[in-house]
């Protein structure tokens, strides 16, 4: 009767917590699309440039969104790039080849880095720019590059402990098979033990990415400024859809500037539902080719 009463309670306050995140995240949406739907036009993306002009790097954009839409989804991209594989390296190293005392060691270190506010990630990028920009005067400073490495190096532990954890959650039969079999043990992880963890190790990149999309912190102090336009090369600065949300959400002169932040909001929940509905995609696709090749 007790293990019964118990059972139904954990239940009930399973429901209750979960109906309370759902609420939660409507009532958020729905504030969200209530004060700022009303701005989602072309105007509030292209500005009084024409569509085409802008999509094609013709004319710059320097009354709408477009460019920080560009920039938002550049960084992004950069930075998974760069994180994705030494994430992935850093991840295999500690699941098949880190001894004990190694392994107690990069934890330790990984924990504490995972634990570090984004705030000091993003003076340690300015730390760097300040320190490129003092070694080649004029000619490297606060950019797209420094930002990207900066997020890199900020969702890094994740991506290691994804892996990690994807690769010794395999199954010790499908571990053992190829050893067995008289497979060394990179050819174990390469062909065996990498394709049956993938969907976890994609799962933790698809969480990465979001990471990279909406941090704040570490951009606004190495590259992201107000007015940059469509970034043309890595060392260029640009635009970036939370730092025009932090900036208007604090500096804004009139209801109508006010409006454009929320609608910038929903851009941003856009281009990262986008962005996660690709990568999972990829997990698919990859996960499947990897299976049954």
């Amino acid at each position: 009767m007790i293990n019964k009463t118990l059972e139904r309670s954990v239940i009930v306050l399973s429901w209750a917590a979960a109906s309370i995140l759902v609420m939660s995240v409507a009532i958020l949406l729905g504030f969200l699309f209530a004060k700022g739907l009303g701005t989602l036009s072309l105007k509030l993306l292209f500005g009084s440039t024409p569509p085409l002009a802008a999509i094609t790097l013709r004319q710059q954009v320097f009354d709408g969104l477009f460019p920080a839409v560009a920039g938002t989804f550049l960084l992004v991209i950069c930075s998974t790039i760069t994180a994705i594989p030494i994430g992935i390296a850093g991840g295999i190293f500690m699941a098949e080849y880190a001894g004990i005392r190694q392994k107690a060691f990069f934890s330790l270190l990984f924990d504490i880095l995972a634990g570090i506010p984004s705030i000091i990630i993003g003076l340690a990028g300015l730390s760097l720019t300040i320190f490129l920009h003092r070694l080649f005067p004029g000619r490297l400073g606060p950019s797209l590059m420094i930002s990207a490495l900066s997020l890199a190096l900020l969702v890094l532990p994740y991506l290691i402990r994804s892996t990690q954890n994807a690769l010794e959650s395999v199954d010790p039969l499908i571990r053992l098979t190829a050893p067995a079999l008289g497979a060394s043990r990179i050819q174990n992880v390469v062909k065996v033990l990498l394709p049956n963890s993938m969907a976890d190790i994609i799962g933790g990149i698809i969480l990465a990415v979001g990471r990279c999309a909406e941090d704040t912190a570490v951009i606004m102090l190495t590259g992201a400024v107000a007015v940059a336009g469509v970034p043309h090369d890595p060392l260029s600065q640009y635009e970036a859809l939370p730092f025009y949300i932090y900036y208007i959400s604090s500096q804004y002169g009139s209801p109508d500037e006010l409006a454009s932040g929320y609608g910038a909001a929903i851009l941003l929940l856009a281009l990262c539902t986008c962005l996660l509905i690709f990568a999972f995609v990829i997990q698919k696709r990859l996960v499947t080719l990897l299976l049954y090749r």
